[in-house]
Protein backbone atom coordinates (compact mmCIF):
# COMPACT_ATOMS: atom_id res chain seq x y z
CA UNK A 1 0.00 0.00 0.00
CA UNK A 2 2.60 2.49 0.75
CA UNK A 3 4.60 1.81 -2.48
CA UNK A 4 1.62 1.82 -4.12
CA UNK A 5 0.94 5.49 -2.71
CA UNK A 6 4.45 6.55 -3.90
CA UNK A 7 3.85 5.52 -7.06
CA UNK A 8 0.02 7.84 -7.13
CA UNK A 9 2.00 10.77 -5.21
CA UNK A 10 4.82 10.31 -7.92
CA UNK A 11 2.55 10.71 -11.11
CA UNK A 12 0.97 13.42 -9.48
CA UNK A 13 4.37 15.24 -9.62
CA UNK A 14 4.71 14.30 -12.99
CA UNK A 15 1.51 15.45 -14.53
CA UNK A 16 1.80 18.33 -12.09
CA UNK A 17 5.27 19.32 -14.08
CA UNK A 18 3.60 18.54 -17.96
CA UNK A 19 0.82 20.58 -16.82
CA UNK A 20 0.30 23.91 -19.11
CA UNK A 21 -2.01 26.60 -20.10
CA UNK A 22 -3.73 24.75 -23.01
CA UNK A 23 -4.75 26.81 -26.15
CA UNK A 24 -7.44 28.90 -26.24
CA UNK A 25 -6.78 30.35 -22.70
CA UNK A 26 -10.14 31.69 -22.14
CA UNK A 27 -13.39 30.22 -22.76
CA UNK A 28 -15.99 31.22 -25.37
CA UNK A 29 -14.64 33.52 -27.83
CA UNK A 30 -12.09 36.33 -27.12
CA UNK A 31 -9.78 38.29 -29.77
CA UNK A 32 -7.58 41.17 -29.37
CA UNK A 33 -6.35 40.28 -26.12
CA UNK A 34 -4.00 42.86 -24.00
CA UNK A 35 -2.17 41.09 -21.34
CA UNK A 36 -1.26 43.21 -18.25
CA UNK A 37 1.36 42.02 -14.84
CA UNK A 38 0.59 44.71 -12.31
CA UNK A 39 2.92 45.64 -9.99
CA UNK A 40 0.28 46.38 -7.90
CA UNK A 41 -1.18 43.12 -7.60
CA UNK A 42 1.75 40.51 -8.75
CA UNK A 43 -0.47 38.96 -10.98
CA UNK A 44 -1.60 38.92 -14.84
CA UNK A 45 -4.66 40.36 -16.70
CA UNK A 46 -6.03 39.85 -20.14
CA UNK A 47 -8.74 42.60 -21.74
CA UNK A 48 -10.05 41.58 -25.00
CA UNK A 49 -12.91 42.47 -27.66
CA UNK A 50 -15.86 40.48 -26.60
CA UNK A 51 -15.98 38.11 -29.62
CA UNK A 52 -19.15 35.64 -31.26
CA UNK A 53 -21.56 38.85 -31.70
CA UNK A 54 -22.32 39.09 -35.41
CA UNK A 55 -20.79 41.92 -37.11
CA UNK A 56 -18.42 42.51 -34.19
CA UNK A 57 -21.31 43.84 -32.30
CA UNK A 58 -20.39 43.50 -28.94
CA UNK A 59 -20.85 46.39 -26.62
CA UNK A 60 -17.87 45.69 -23.23
CA UNK A 61 -15.45 44.01 -21.81
CA UNK A 62 -14.38 41.90 -19.50
CA UNK A 63 -11.24 41.06 -17.50
CA UNK A 64 -9.68 38.02 -16.66
CA UNK A 65 -6.38 36.97 -14.06
CA UNK A 66 -3.80 34.85 -13.19
CA UNK A 67 -1.26 34.06 -10.85
CA UNK A 68 0.44 31.96 -13.46
CA UNK A 69 -0.24 32.62 -16.82
CA UNK A 70 -2.17 29.03 -17.17
CA UNK A 71 -5.45 29.23 -14.65
CA UNK A 72 -7.14 32.35 -15.82
CA UNK A 73 -10.20 33.21 -13.39
CA UNK A 74 -13.05 35.80 -15.15
CA UNK A 75 -13.55 39.19 -13.22
CA UNK A 76 -15.92 40.46 -14.80
CA UNK A 77 -17.35 43.12 -17.09
CA UNK A 78 -15.02 46.31 -16.30
CA UNK A 79 -16.52 48.86 -19.08
CA UNK A 80 -19.81 48.67 -20.22
CA UNK A 81 -20.62 51.01 -23.73
CA UNK A 82 -24.33 49.46 -23.47
CA UNK A 83 -25.12 51.74 -20.47
CA UNK A 84 -24.38 55.44 -19.54
CA UNK A 85 -21.25 54.15 -18.31
CA UNK A 86 -19.60 55.33 -21.78
CA UNK A 87 -22.19 58.41 -22.66
CA UNK A 88 -20.40 58.71 -26.14
CA UNK A 89 -20.82 55.01 -27.41
CA UNK A 90 -23.20 52.81 -28.15
CA UNK A 91 -21.23 49.47 -29.20
CA UNK A 92 -18.84 47.93 -31.49
CA UNK A 93 -16.21 48.04 -28.14
CA UNK A 94 -13.29 46.85 -29.23
CA UNK A 95 -9.57 45.77 -29.28
CA UNK A 96 -8.54 47.90 -25.84
CA UNK A 97 -5.10 48.52 -24.55
CA UNK A 98 -3.88 49.57 -20.85
CA UNK A 99 -1.04 51.07 -18.91
CA UNK A 100 -0.04 50.82 -15.54
CA UNK A 101 1.77 53.79 -13.97
CA UNK A 102 2.72 55.21 -10.51
CA UNK A 103 0.98 58.58 -10.25
CA UNK A 104 2.17 60.68 -6.86
CA UNK A 105 2.99 56.89 -4.63
CA UNK A 106 -0.27 54.85 -6.23
CA UNK A 107 -0.78 52.92 -9.60
CA UNK A 108 -3.34 54.12 -12.01
CA UNK A 109 -4.41 52.16 -14.56
CA UNK A 110 -5.32 54.12 -18.34
CA UNK A 111 -7.88 51.75 -20.18
CA UNK A 112 -8.65 53.07 -24.14
CA UNK A 113 -10.62 50.97 -26.30
CA UNK A 114 -12.30 52.10 -29.78
CA UNK A 115 -16.11 52.19 -29.60
CA UNK A 116 -18.68 53.33 -32.35
CA UNK A 117 -20.32 56.71 -32.62
CA UNK A 118 -22.24 58.60 -35.15
CA UNK A 119 -19.53 59.63 -37.10
CA UNK A 120 -17.76 56.10 -37.26
CA UNK A 121 -14.82 54.96 -34.47
CA UNK A 122 -13.39 56.45 -31.99
CA UNK A 123 -10.81 56.00 -29.40
CA UNK A 124 -11.63 56.57 -25.79
CA UNK A 125 -9.91 56.15 -22.60
CA UNK A 126 -11.01 55.41 -19.14
CA UNK A 127 -9.34 55.39 -15.57
CA UNK A 128 -8.92 52.95 -12.38
CA UNK A 129 -7.33 52.49 -9.29
CA UNK A 130 -7.10 48.48 -9.66
CA UNK A 131 -6.61 46.35 -12.51
CA UNK A 132 -10.05 45.37 -12.35
CA UNK A 133 -11.52 48.11 -11.58
CA UNK A 134 -13.86 50.29 -11.38
CA UNK A 135 -13.42 52.16 -14.26
CA UNK A 136 -14.70 55.75 -15.04
CA UNK A 137 -14.77 56.62 -18.69
CA UNK A 138 -13.31 60.08 -19.52
CA UNK A 139 -16.56 61.41 -21.04
CA UNK A 140 -15.87 61.91 -24.74
CA UNK A 141 -13.86 60.43 -27.45
CA UNK A 142 -9.42 61.24 -26.99
CA UNK A 143 -9.24 60.27 -30.43
CA UNK A 144 -11.96 60.53 -33.26
CA UNK A 145 -10.43 61.54 -36.53
CA UNK A 146 -8.04 60.54 -39.37
CA UNK A 147 -4.61 61.57 -38.87
CA UNK A 148 -3.28 64.81 -41.23
CA UNK A 149 -2.39 63.33 -44.35
CA UNK A 150 -4.22 60.20 -44.29
CA UNK A 151 -7.60 59.79 -46.38
CA UNK A 152 -8.98 56.50 -45.10
CA UNK A 153 -9.00 53.82 -42.22
CA UNK A 154 -10.69 53.23 -38.88
CA UNK A 155 -9.65 55.17 -35.85
CA UNK A 156 -9.20 51.29 -33.55
CA UNK A 157 -6.82 49.00 -32.68
CA UNK A 158 -4.89 51.42 -29.88
CA UNK A 159 -1.71 50.59 -28.33
CA UNK A 160 -0.02 52.40 -25.40
CA UNK A 161 3.39 52.19 -24.65
CA UNK A 162 5.33 53.85 -21.67
CA UNK A 163 9.09 54.15 -23.09
CA UNK A 164 11.53 52.97 -20.37
CA UNK A 165 14.61 55.66 -21.57
CA UNK A 166 12.74 58.85 -21.21
CA UNK A 167 9.37 57.69 -19.47
CA UNK A 168 6.78 59.32 -21.51
CA UNK A 169 3.99 57.66 -22.52
CA UNK A 170 2.92 57.31 -26.60
CA UNK A 171 -0.13 56.25 -27.78
CA UNK A 172 -0.43 54.04 -31.03
CA UNK A 173 -3.73 53.42 -33.70
CA UNK A 174 -5.44 52.95 -36.67
CA UNK A 175 -6.63 50.33 -39.08
CA UNK A 176 -5.43 50.68 -42.62
CA UNK A 177 -2.45 53.03 -40.94
CA UNK A 178 -0.29 53.00 -38.46
CA UNK A 179 0.02 56.34 -36.29
CA UNK A 180 1.71 57.71 -32.91
CA UNK A 181 1.80 60.37 -30.69
CA UNK A 182 3.70 61.64 -27.65
CA UNK A 183 0.88 61.28 -24.70
CA UNK A 184 0.02 64.30 -22.28
CA UNK A 185 0.79 63.49 -18.47
CA UNK A 186 -2.62 63.70 -18.10
CA UNK A 187 -2.68 60.31 -20.24
CA UNK A 188 -6.23 61.56 -21.39
CA UNK A 189 -5.16 63.57 -24.54
CA UNK A 190 -2.19 63.72 -27.24
CA UNK A 191 0.71 66.25 -28.08
CA UNK A 192 -0.86 67.17 -31.20
CA UNK A 193 2.46 68.26 -32.68
CA UNK A 194 3.68 64.86 -32.04
CA UNK A 195 1.15 62.88 -34.15
CA UNK A 196 3.19 60.89 -36.68
CA UNK A 197 2.17 58.61 -39.60
CA UNK A 198 4.32 55.30 -39.32
CA UNK A 199 2.92 53.18 -41.87
CA UNK A 200 5.40 50.59 -43.02
CA UNK A 201 5.72 50.75 -46.48
CA UNK A 202 5.45 48.17 -49.33
CA UNK A 203 4.80 44.36 -48.53
CA UNK A 204 2.20 42.27 -49.54
CA UNK A 205 -0.14 39.76 -47.80
CA UNK A 206 2.26 37.54 -47.85
CA UNK A 207 4.74 38.86 -45.57
CA UNK A 208 4.19 42.77 -44.21
CA UNK A 209 1.51 44.48 -45.69
CA UNK A 210 0.44 46.72 -42.66
CA UNK A 211 -3.33 46.11 -42.42
CA UNK A 212 -3.92 46.92 -38.25
CA UNK A 213 -3.24 46.18 -34.67
CA UNK A 214 0.30 47.97 -33.86
CA UNK A 215 1.86 47.03 -31.00
CA UNK A 216 5.50 48.63 -29.46
CA UNK A 217 8.11 47.21 -26.82
CA UNK A 218 10.94 48.19 -25.79
CA UNK A 219 14.68 45.60 -25.70
CA UNK A 220 18.65 45.88 -25.25
CA UNK A 221 18.07 49.86 -27.47
CA UNK A 222 15.87 48.97 -29.99
CA UNK A 223 11.91 49.67 -30.19
CA UNK A 224 9.79 46.74 -31.53
CA UNK A 225 7.23 47.54 -33.56
CA UNK A 226 4.54 44.81 -34.68
CA UNK A 227 1.22 44.70 -36.66
CA UNK A 228 -1.09 42.54 -38.61
CA UNK A 229 -1.27 41.81 -42.06
CA UNK A 230 -4.46 40.46 -44.10
CA UNK A 231 -7.91 40.41 -42.97
CA UNK A 232 -8.99 39.42 -39.45
CA UNK A 233 -11.28 36.74 -40.70
CA UNK A 234 -8.75 35.15 -43.38
CA UNK A 235 -6.67 32.42 -42.27
CA UNK A 236 -3.39 34.02 -43.39
CA UNK A 237 -4.13 36.65 -40.70
CA UNK A 238 -0.67 37.19 -39.12
CA UNK A 239 1.75 38.70 -37.32
CA UNK A 240 4.76 41.13 -38.84
CA UNK A 241 7.20 43.32 -37.38
CA UNK A 242 10.44 45.89 -37.86
CA UNK A 243 12.02 48.36 -35.47
CA UNK A 244 13.55 51.50 -34.68
CA UNK A 245 16.25 53.54 -32.37
CA UNK A 246 12.85 55.94 -31.68
CA UNK A 247 9.54 55.44 -30.71
CA UNK A 248 7.79 57.07 -33.00
CA UNK A 249 10.28 55.96 -36.27
CA UNK A 250 10.93 55.71 -38.73
CA UNK A 251 10.60 51.80 -38.58
CA UNK A 252 12.93 49.43 -40.78
CA UNK A 253 10.98 46.37 -41.55
CA UNK A 254 12.66 43.22 -40.67
CA UNK A 255 14.57 41.07 -43.17
CA UNK A 256 12.67 38.27 -42.35
CA UNK A 257 9.19 40.16 -41.68
CA UNK A 258 6.69 37.30 -40.49
CA UNK A 259 6.84 35.90 -36.74
CA UNK A 260 3.35 34.67 -36.33
CA UNK A 261 1.10 32.67 -39.03
CA UNK A 262 -1.20 29.80 -39.65
CA UNK A 263 0.24 25.78 -38.97
CA UNK A 264 -3.01 24.45 -41.16
CA UNK A 265 -1.88 20.54 -40.32
CA UNK A 266 -2.50 21.95 -36.88
CA UNK A 267 -5.76 23.27 -37.83
CA UNK A 268 -4.00 26.83 -36.28
CA UNK A 269 -5.90 29.91 -38.24
CA UNK A 270 -5.27 33.12 -38.27
CA UNK A 271 -2.92 33.84 -35.18
CA UNK A 272 -2.28 37.84 -35.01
CA UNK A 273 -3.49 41.13 -33.22
CA UNK A 274 -1.20 39.95 -30.21
CA UNK A 275 -0.15 41.65 -27.37
CA UNK A 276 3.59 41.23 -25.80
CA UNK A 277 4.57 40.24 -22.18
CA UNK A 278 7.94 40.46 -20.59
CA UNK A 279 8.56 38.63 -17.23
CA UNK A 280 9.54 41.11 -14.58
CA UNK A 281 13.29 41.47 -14.89
CA UNK A 282 13.35 38.39 -16.80
CA UNK A 283 14.68 38.14 -20.53
CA UNK A 284 11.87 36.23 -20.87
CA UNK A 285 8.99 36.84 -23.35
CA UNK A 286 4.91 36.05 -24.27
CA UNK A 287 3.11 36.66 -27.06
CA UNK A 288 -0.78 36.55 -26.28
CA UNK A 289 -2.87 36.81 -29.47
CA UNK A 290 -6.11 35.69 -31.20
CA UNK A 291 -6.96 32.80 -33.60
CA UNK A 292 -9.76 31.34 -35.75
CA UNK A 293 -11.99 29.21 -34.20
CA UNK A 294 -11.66 26.23 -36.37
CA UNK A 295 -15.44 25.47 -36.08
CA UNK A 296 -16.15 28.80 -37.56
CA UNK A 297 -13.37 28.91 -40.63
CA UNK A 298 -16.01 29.23 -43.76
CA UNK A 299 -17.30 32.77 -44.24
CA UNK A 300 -20.76 32.13 -44.15
CA UNK A 301 -20.39 30.90 -40.56
CA UNK A 302 -17.96 34.57 -39.59
CA UNK A 303 -14.55 33.63 -38.84
CA UNK A 304 -13.43 37.53 -38.35
CA UNK A 305 -15.68 37.77 -35.06
CA UNK A 306 -14.97 33.70 -33.79
CA UNK A 307 -11.62 33.99 -32.23
CA UNK A 308 -10.09 32.96 -29.28
CA UNK A 309 -7.35 34.18 -26.85
CA UNK A 310 -3.59 31.98 -27.07
CA UNK A 311 0.06 32.37 -25.58
CA UNK A 312 2.68 31.09 -26.26
CA UNK A 313 6.56 31.87 -26.05
CA UNK A 314 8.37 34.23 -28.48
CA UNK A 315 12.65 34.24 -28.39
CA UNK A 316 15.10 35.98 -29.72
CA UNK A 317 18.39 35.33 -32.20
CA UNK A 318 21.67 36.73 -31.01
CA UNK A 319 21.56 39.76 -33.08
CA UNK A 320 18.29 40.84 -31.67
CA UNK A 321 15.80 39.70 -34.52
CA UNK A 322 12.76 37.56 -33.33
CA UNK A 323 12.60 33.80 -33.99
CA UNK A 324 9.50 32.75 -35.38
CA UNK A 325 6.56 31.79 -32.82
CA UNK A 326 5.35 28.32 -33.05
CA UNK A 327 1.39 28.49 -32.35
CA UNK A 328 0.35 25.53 -30.51
CA UNK A 329 -2.37 23.85 -28.97
CA UNK A 330 -0.76 23.26 -25.64
CA UNK A 331 0.11 26.64 -24.73
CA UNK A 332 2.78 27.45 -21.95
CA UNK A 333 3.76 26.18 -18.41
CA UNK A 334 3.16 27.77 -15.75
CA UNK A 335 5.15 30.76 -14.42
CA UNK A 336 6.11 32.23 -10.58
CA UNK A 337 7.16 35.68 -10.70
CA UNK A 338 8.65 37.21 -7.03
CA UNK A 339 7.09 40.49 -5.30
CA UNK A 340 9.39 43.38 -6.02
CA UNK A 341 10.17 45.40 -3.01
Amino acid sequence: MVALAALFCSAQVVDAQKRTSGNPILPEFHADPEVLYSKKTNQFYIYSTTDGAPGWSGYYFTVFSSKDLTDWRHEGIMLDLGTDQVPWSDGNAWAPCIEEKEVNGSYKYYFYYSGNTRHGKAIGVAMADHPTGPFTDFGRPIINRLPKGQRHGQQIDVDVFTDPVSGKSYLYWGNGYMAGAELNEDMTSIKEETETLMTPEGGTLQDYAYREAPYVFYRNGLYYFLWSVDDTGSPNYHVAYGTSTSPLGPIKVAEKPVILIQDAEKEIYGPAHNSILQLPGKDEWYIVYHRINKNYLPREKGPGFHRQTCINRMEFNEDGTIRPVVPTHEGVAPVKVKRRK
